[in-house]
C-alpha cells in the first residue's frame, strides 16, 4: 500500500492556508489548452519487461539526431562533445555533488563555479556573471525581472526576432508580476523598428543576436537609444559558439546578457537539462539572480573560494530573494567549463570559424535550388530559407528521405500565415560535405 500521510482534513487545512478552494486551483497558471483533459493513453499497470518493450517501441518512432544528416537548431544545437567531458563529469565527487549549503568545505565545487563565472564574463564582454541558471529561456525571464527592479519601471519591449519560446517564458512570468509587455511582430526579414517602441516607461529592451532567424545584429544603436531613455538592454544569445566569432554583447552596450550554454559541453539530450548563462555590469551585482562564487584567502593566506552572494530563496528569506528557480544546472555548468577549458580561446575561435564556413557552404548550395530563397543576409551558423509550399510539409517530406532539414517557422509561431513557407536551417561542425549533398539532393526532389 502506498504511504499517504495526509488526511482529507490535512489537505483542506493546507488549501485554506494558501487561499485556494481545491487542488485544481494550484494549476490555474498553466494555460487551459496545455492541460491534459484525461489520463495518457497508457496501461494503468504493467510489468517492468512490458514497460521496457512499449517504451522501446515508442522511442523507435523517433529519428535520432545521430542517424541522419542533421540541420536542426533554433536554440538547441548538435555539436561534438569530447569524450573527456563526459568522463570527467562522471567522477563521483562531481556527479553526486549538489548545492554547497556548507560552501566553504566544497572547495572543488566552488572553484569550478568560479572558473565558470570567469569564462562566461569573458565570453559575453561583461564584468560579472553568476554561477549559472536553469536554462537560457528562464535566464531571459529572470533578466527582465532584474531590469524592473533596477529601473523601477514595468514595461519590457521584446524584439519580434526573439526566440518565441523565450518570449513565452517572459510572458508567463509577466502574468505573475507587474510587467507590461510590448511584443513586436515576428521579423524574419529584419524590418522591425524596435527603437520606436522605447519610451520613458520602458524598463528594458530584449534583443537577440544571432536572432531566432539567424540574423547577426549590431545592438549598438538599440543600446544607445535605450540608455537615452533610462532603459536597460538585455541581449539574448541562444548559440553560445557564436561568441567565438562575433563581437560580444557587452562591447555593444548590453547591460545584461543571457545565453543558452548547451552548445558547449552539453548534448541535445531531447531538450534538456541545459544550462543558462547570465552576466551583467558590476554596478548591478546586488540585483543579479542566482549565486556568485568569489576568490579569497584563508587564515593562513592560502587561496580559497567562498559563496560571495546567494540571493536565491533557498538561502535567504523568500521576500528578499531575487530568484526562486531552485537549480543552477551544476553538472551542466561543469561540463561547459571543462569543454571550454579544453578548447581554449584559439580552439573556440577555430570551432566558430568552422561552424560559419559550413553554414555558408550550405546556404550557397540551397540557394542554387529552384524556388529556394535564402533570406538571411548575415548569419553565423543558422539562416532562414523560403520554400515553395508549406515549410512543415517540406520538412516532413525531407524526413521521409532521411534528412532532418530544419525547423519550420510555423511550428514556432503558429497562426502566422505569412510565415508558413519559412524554414530555419542550422549547420555546425558535425555536418560533412556528404551531409550537405544529401540535403540538396533531398530538397531538390521534394520541390520538383
Amino acid at each position: 500500500m502506498r504511504y499517504l500521510p495526509l488526511t482529507d482534513d490535512d489537505r483542506r487545512s493546507m488549501l485554506a492556508d494558501i487561499g485556494v478552494q481545491n487542488i485544481d486551483d494550484l494549476f490555474a497558471d498553466i494555460p487551459e489548452d496545455m492541460r491534459l483533459k484525461e489520463l495518457i493513453d497508457l496501461p494503468r499497470h504493467a510489468s517492468e519487461l512490458e514497460v521496457e518493450r512499449q517504451l522501446g517501441e515508442m522511442a523507435a518512432r523517433n529519428t535520432p539526431a545521430s542517424s541522419a544528416p542533421f540541420f536542426v537548431g533554433c536554440g538547441a544545437y548538435k555539436h561534438h562533445v569530447p569524450a573527456s567531458v563526459d568522463h570527467l563529469i562522471q567522477r563521483s565527487e562531481f556527479l553526486t555533488a549538489y548545492t554547497p549549503y556548507q560552501p566553504e568545505i566544497s572547495q572543488g565545487t566552488l572553484q569550478y563555479l568560479f572558473e565558470f563565472q570567469t569564462q562566461v564574463a569573458l565570453l559575453t564582454g561583461m564584468e560579472v556573471a553568476n554561477a549559472s541558471m536553469y536554462d537560457g529561456s528562464t535566464a531571459c525571464g529572470e533578466a527582465v525581472l532584474m531590469a524592473q527592479r533596477l529601473t523601477r519601471r514595468s514595461k519590457a519591449v521584446l524584439s519580434g526576432s526573439l526566440h518565441p519560446q523565450y518570449r513565452d517564458v517572459v510572458s508567463m512570468l509577466s502574468d505573475l508580476s507587474e510587467t507590461s509587455l510590448e511584443t513586436l511582430a515576428a521579423d524574419p526579414e529584419g524590418t522591425e523598428d524596435i527603437i520606436a517602441s522605447i519610451d520613458d516607461e520602458t524598463a528594458c529592451v530584449v534583443v537577440q543576436s544571432p536572432d531566432v532567424f539567424g540574423r547577426v545584429r549590431d545592438l549598438s544603436a538599440v543600446a544607445a537609444a535605450a540608455h537615452e531613455k533610462g532603459a536597460l538592454v538585455i541581449a539574448v544569445v541562444t548559440e553560445v559558439i557564436s561568441l567565438g566569432a562575433l563581437k560580444p554583447p557587452g562591447e555593444m552596450g548590453a547591460d545584461i546578457v543571457v545565453a543558452e550554454g548547451q552548445s558547449i559541453g552539453v548534448g541535445l539530450s531531447f531538450g534538456g537539462p541545459y544550462v543558462g548563462l547570465l552576466a551583467t555590469r558590476q554596478k548591478y551585482l546586488r540585483q543579479m539572480p542566482g549565486r556568485v562564487c568569489g576568490e579569497t584567502v584563508d587564515a593562513n593566506g592560502k587561496r580559497g573560494f567562498v559563496l560571495t552572494l546567494s540571493t536565491r530563496e533557498q538561502h535567504i528569506r523568500r521576500e528578499k530573494a531575487t530568484s526562486n528557480i531552485c537549480t543552477n544546472s551544476g553538472l551542466c555548468s561543469l561540463a561547459f567549463t571543462i569543454h571550454l577549458s579544453l578548447l581554449g580561446e584559439a580552439g573556440l575561435m577555430k570551432l566558430a570559424s568552422i561552424n560559419h564556413a559550413n553554414a555558408v557552404m550550405l546556404a550557397d548550395a540551397l540557394a542554387g535550388i529552384k524556388g529556394v530563397d535564402v533570406l538571411t543576409p548575415s548569419f553565423f551558423n543558422e539562416f532562414t530559407i523560403r520554400v515553395p509550399g508549406r515549410g512543415v510539409d517540406v520538412i516532413e517530406a525531407l524526413v521521409d528521405k532521411g534528412v532532418l532539414g530544419g525547423v519550420p517557422v510555423a511550428r514556432l509561431v503558429p497562426g502566422e500565415k505569412n510565415l508558413q513557407d519559412f524554414i530555419i536551417v542550422a549547420a555546425t561542425e558535425v555536418n560533412t560535405a556528404e551531409d550537405r549533398k544529401a540535403y540538396v539532393k533531398a530538397l531538390t526532389e521534394v520541390l520538383s
